[in-house]
């Protein structure tokens, strides 16, 4: 009987690679920071990940295996500028540095999240393997 991976790993398979296209997203932002006229961009994760378990996402396939999907292009269709907090500064540009660490952040611990549950899920799949 082969294994289902979709059904086996859930949906921390899809959340790690847009977690990880996230925060180069805001670590972008942060860099432009001092950038004049740099408007700050986000992933809409929900709709990222959405689009990323319907289907995976109608994307076309990598080379390397049929079962591969592009999230750079899966997520490169979410990234949308981000609505300022604060007035404009005179310069154009709208990242507050303060909101996105604070984004940076919290992307970080639910990347970890996600890789905490991943390793629960091989592990769990290893134990039924084994026999033990």
């Amino acid at each position: 009987m082969a294994i289902s991976f979709d059904k086996a790993l859930g949906v921390h398979q899809y959340t790690l690679g847009i977690r990880s296209q996230r925060a180069q997203v805001i670590s972008s932002n942060i860099a432009n920071a001092d950038t004049p006229h740099y408007k700050a961009k986000d992933i809409d994760f929900d709709r990222a990940l959405q689009a990323a378990r319907s289907s995976q996402s109608g994307l076309a396939m990598t080379e390397t295996n049929s079962k591969h999907f592009d999230l750079k292009a899966l997520t490169q269709q979410h990234v949308a500028y981000r609505v300022p907090n604060q007035p404009d500064t005179g310069d154009g540009n709208t990242v507050d540095v303060q909101q996105e660490k604070s984004e940076f952040m919290q992307n970080a611990l639910e990347y970890q999240m996600s890789i905490g549950f991943l390793d629960g899920k091989f592990s769990g799949l290893k134990k039924a393997l084994k026999g033990n």
